[in-house]
């Protein structure tokens, strides 16, 4: 599965295709393959957007392309990443690269030797019969199984078995503890494959899971034509959001997904889907950023090659995965790396071609919300749940982006907290069906409020193993001002809301307008321009009238711009170009 770092390096005319001539599904961390079987498909799709034909991209796995030779993107498009040479940080993480010349080093300069002991069982040939090769990756593979004893005597079950040879850098040795801590973390979702042992010998670790016998949605997609009506679309990507809006929760961000990592546990139509390789995925904190680049070229978000992202990442990917079920075809493609990163960063999905036409306007509205470049504006996967094209009878789980949003709600400034509840006295039906779903989540008392005990227990609810490592409930301690106070549905709208998501929709002018007028009418008071300076968080350095100079009326109160600025504060790039 793909992984790169650092600068991507490959130039306007080297092809993926020309770089690996076979199509293996691998774990670019570990390098075991999935534990299912690899195939070949022929493309049934337009020259203009070839599925598979590039499912061998070295961005997507780096492990089977050792001879990538150092290139750089050309100019004017600036590379994504200042980073090292992907290359020599492949060669570096997994322990390939040409040692130092030089004298020994002595004493405690002598590097110590990796620790490859995990912990786990050391009787996997006395539990499990050990079958034929169903998958194979550049270091490791992937084997069918029986078990020989205890209540599953006798079942199939995938074994991914991975070197202990290969682990040679302590971030391989890691790589592999972390996706079985994961994958035990998070059992128990209907859509995220059962995770049942882990055991290791001398030799090799072993990860015991699921057998999923129904092959991945590609090769549905692909049978299918390309792709899929809107209702059978609709079915499929309930169960992939289920999936991650569960681990976005938890605070697992899965980094690689695309169709080849979803697979059905049976042959049958309707058979249950499945989310599978956790190798890419790490923990991560409510409000924390990542930075280092990992995923499959064509489902790469654009802040991903910026090197700053979170779980909005994996709302893209989900984005492209329906725009592909829609259509049959990918939003961004291009015949180099180079150029579909450059798609992903610039270019703007078609929707004009065929069959969009045909395709109805929620459908359409619906993934142009989870492809937005600014990761601000895309919906939350919990949020995606509640679209109107997918709203139905399924579960919507509790989101962390609430939190988040409902934290800055409690540390800004009363003007501010006026001019949201002024905002949210304008959202329509489908905003508020959303956070009635959340609101509920929460169990209001009788009188209809929450407090504090709501939001840890609502928490405490839906928590698993992943919410400790993940350290979830940090974003609690940054919420205590609810110990006082209690908060009710009105407000916990104003909390809630999701300016930067509303700025995105076409009807925002007529929104923001409106909402100014009820602030103008209740909340419009006498401001200085140092106030509202602090509460953007311009610096003393700033010069804050010239930021501000349109912001404030002549009576001394905000104007509409000021109204709309204050809402989501100054911009960084406006705040550097003053420093």
């Amino acid at each position: 599965m793909g992984q790169c770092y650092g600068k991507v390096a490959v130039t306007e005319d080297s092809k993926p295709e020309e770089k690996e001539a076979s199509y293996a599904r691998q774990d670019s961390r570990q390098g075991a393959a999935s534990p299912y079987s690899v195939k070949s498909h022929s493309s049934p799709f337009p020259p203009a957007s070839p599925l598979p034909k590039f499912a061998n991209s070295p961005f997507r796995n780096f492990g089977t392309s050792p001879a990538t030779p150092r290139r750089f993107f050309r100019r004017p498009f600036p590379p994504p990443s200042p980073a090292k040479h992907i290359q020599a940080a492949l060669a570096k993480r997994h322990g390939t690269a040409k040692p130092k010349e030089g004298s020994i080093p002595e004493g405690s300069d002598v590097e110590k030797p990796l620790d490859k002991n995990f912990g786990y069982g050391k009787n996997f040939t006395s539990k499990y019969e050990l079958g034929h090769e169903i998958g194979h990756g550049h270091f490791g593979h992937t084997c069918l199984a029986k078990v020989r004893k205890g209540e599953m005597k006798g079942q199939s079950v995938a074994v991914k078995i991975i070197a202990k040879a290969k682990m040679t850098t302590a971030i391989s040795v890691e790589d592999v503890r972390r996706e079985v801590k994961i994958l035990k973390a998070l059992s128990g979702h209907q859509n995220l494959v059962r995770f049942y042992d882990a055991c290791e010998d001398n030799l090799n670790v072993y990860i015991v899971m699921e057998l999923c016998e129904g092959g991945e949605l590609l090769d549905r997609i692909l049978s299918r034509g390309g792709k899929y009506t809107e209702e059978d679309a609709k079915v499929v990507i309930v169960q992939i959001l289920s999936i991650v809006s569960f681990c976005h929760l938890q605070g697992v961000v899965h980094r690689d997904l695309k169709p080849e990592n979803f697979l059905f546990t049976t042959k049958d139509e309707n058979a249950t889907l499945k989310a599978i390789d956790f190798g890419l995925s790490d923990f991560i904190k409510p409000e924390e950023r990542l930075n280092d680049i990992v995923g499959s070229a064509y489902y790469v978000a654009p802040e991903v090659l910026h090197r700053s992202y979170s779980t909005e990442a994996d709302v893209w990917s989900v984005g492209v995965i329906a725009y592909i079920l829609l259509c049959g075809s990918r939003p961004f493609w291009a015949d180099t790396e180079s150029g579909i990163f450059r798609a992903v960063i610039q270019a703007e999905p078609n929707f004009v071609d065929k069959p969009w036409p045909t395709v109805s306007p929620e459908a359409q509205d619906f993934v142009k919300q989870l492809l937005h470049k600014d990761m601000r504006k895309r919906m939350s996967a919990a949020q995606a749940l509640t679209h109107p094209w997918i709203r139905g009878n399924h579960k919507v789980p509790l989101d962390m982006l609430v939190y988040r949003l409902v934290k800055a709600y409690l540390r800004a400034s009363s003007l501010k907290r006026a001019a949201l509840k002024a905002l949210s006295k304008t959202l329509t039906e489908d905003h508020m069906y959303y956070l009635r779903c959340q609101f509920a989540l929460l169990e209001p008392n009788k009188g209809g409020r929450v407090s504090f005990e709501n939001f840890k227990t609502a928490l405490m609810r839906s928590a698993t193993e992943a919410m400790k490592e993940s350290r979830a409930f940090e974003i609690l301690s940054s919420m205590d001002a609810l110990a006082f106070k209690k908060m009710d549905f009105q407000e916990f709208c104003a909390a809630a809301i999701s300016v930067h998501q509303l700025e995105a929709s076409s009807g925002w002018e007529t929104l923001s307008r409106t909402a100014y007028d009820t602030f103008d009418r209740e909340g419009n008071r006498l401001v200085i321009i140092e106030e509202v300076a602090r509460e953007v968080g311009l610096g003393q350095t700033v010069p804050a009238h010239l930021v501000l100079r349109d912001w404030i009326r002549s009576d001394g109160k905000l104007s509409l711009i000021g109204f709309k600025k204050l809402l989501h504060g100054v911009t960084s790039r406006a705040r550097s170009r003053l420093q």
